[in-house]
């Protein structure tokens, strides 16, 4: 009550044009945050539509008539906790490994002073103009050399180390106080003591964000997991989803509906449980230094 007593006595400061802006802002935010839901609701909503209403000249809106045929057909008989296992350990790997390397790269960036550290930097970031379709081909032939293909190592090679990882990281490692290293270099800390005790403690918060973009966009790759694995056991679940839904005469829409809800939903639950982090990753590559 306190709280609501205090936003009405707020809203009776404010002038009229402002309370008109507010309304404006507000029902633009509304309208915004409708249209970014919809493809997920009509996602969900077409996987539990019989086959015969998913095509429908007149789509419903609100289904009638609610099966689970979908979701029968792309999970009888096929091995959905192998693809899963899959994607969580190419997921959690490339997670791993991106938060080790853009930590050690952007502290080397922002902390230490070495010649040509600018220049390297910023070369390194100009990577992210190369589109990735450009390094489809060098990376499977690279992988092909090392014999990678058809293994987790493999579908994770790419993602192991990113610029936009170091970057971020660089950014917010730039914040933490240069006197406190210096105090801990003088207690006697080793440079690998001064990293691992003192500044990746202090970049939890980077280092989170980071991971949750990481594994979220990890979780949803589907084009080089394609190429690289061929075998039905190493799919991941993007990769079985795209297979199992399209066949020679027709695309089974219901069915592919049914196996992008299953890969949603664990998103979902990352974003509601760590959407505070999500929303410091908007700002974190704007801090300050």
């Amino acid at each position: 009550m306190g709280a609501a007593s205090k936003l009405v006595r707020a809203m009776r400061q404010i002038s009229l044009g402002e309370k008109v802006f507010l309304g404006i802002a507000y029902g633009v935010l509304v309208a915004w945050a409708v249209v970014s839901i919809f493809p997920l609701y009509w996602m969900v909503i077409t996987a539990i539509k019989p086959a015969s209403y998913v095509m429908a000249v007149k789509p419903e809106w609100i289904p009638r008539h609610i099966t689970f045929e979908n979701f029968v057909y792309m999970f009888g008989g096929r091995p959905w906790l192998r693809w899963t296992l899959n994607s969580l350990v190419v997921a959690g790997g490339v997670t791993v490994a991106q938060l080790l390397t853009s930590a050690m790269a952007g502290y080397g960036f922002s902390k230490k002073e070495f010649p040509g550290r600018e220049a390297i930097f910023w070369l390194f970031i100009a990577s992210i103009m190369i589109p990735g379709f450009a390094l489809i081909i060098p990376l499977y032939q690279l992988a092909v050399t090392l014999h990678v293909t058809n293994t987790y190592l493999g579908i994770m090679m790419p993602g192991l180390g990113t610029a936009f990882g170091t970057f971020l990281m660089r950014q917010f490692m730039k914040t933490l106080p240069g006197e406190l290293l210096d105090a801990a270099k003088i207690d006697g800390c080793s440079e690998l003591g001064v990293f691992w005790k003192i500044v990746v403690p202090l970049s939890v918060a980077g280092l989170a964000v980071l991971g949750i973009f990481v594994f979220v966009g990890q979780w949803g790759a589907f084009l080089w997991p394609l190429i690289v694995s061929g075998q039905n056991l190493m799919k991941v679940l993007t990769v079985a989803v795209g297979t199992l839904g399209v066949t020679e005469f027709r695309t089974n829409y219901g069915a592919l509906m049914a196996g992008s809800t299953y890969i949603a939903a664990p998103m979902f639950l990352v974003f509601f449980f760590f959407s505070s982090y999500f929303l410091r990753g908007v700002t974190i590559g704007a801090l300050k230094g």
